[in-house]
């Protein structure tokens, strides 16, 4: 079983996100699966269907969020610095073609979301990224071309 990198604040959000499903989100498809039942005939039955359907989707997530919990590795990202880019660096790259700034975390996989700025450490711009440094010029092909992106900051912390 391969450890799995993360930052405290992903494995906090983890056990939030399995603590609601198996605390609230249980309870209330068992009620709604007992309240379906009682309705009547199940064969015919949307309500019971989609009850089942919801509680299906809702355990196969718990079983998923217990493996990466089980796996994780927390890095405390707080502890870290250097010079050389690596997991939980915080990095500021320039656009080569469009001088667009982009500020990207490397983050594990489980909490990774582009949009919030957190990259996984197993993407390929992070994996592009690592080992370099301020001033350092990345070729990252994305599904959209090939990019080229200057690092012009990195910093560390939470």
């Amino acid at each position: 079983m391969d450890k799995v990198p993360i930052t405290a604040r992903g494995f906090a959000a983890l056990e939030a996100e399995l603590k609601q499903r198996q605390q609230v989100d249980r309870p209330r498809i068992i009620q709604a699966i007992s309240e379906a039942r009682a309705l009547g005939d199940l064969s015919e039955n949307a309500e019971y269907h989609a009850a089942k359907e919801a509680q299906s989707h809702n355990e196969g997530r718990v079983l998923e969020l217990e493996s990466m919990i089980a796996r994780a590795e927390i890095i405390d990202t707080s502890k870290l610095s250097g010079a050389k880019i690596k997991f939980g660096a915080r990095v500021k790259l320039v656009d080569e073609d469009t001088e667009e700034e982009k500020t990207y975390q490397l983050v594990g996989e489980p909490e990774a979301d582009v949009h919030e700025g957190r990259v996984s450490i197993t993407s390929p711009i992070a994996r592009a990224l690592i080992g370099k440094a301020v001033g350092d010029t990345v070729e990252v092909t994305t599904p959209g071309g090939g990019k080229s992106y200057e690092v012009v900051a990195i910093e560390w912390g939470a």
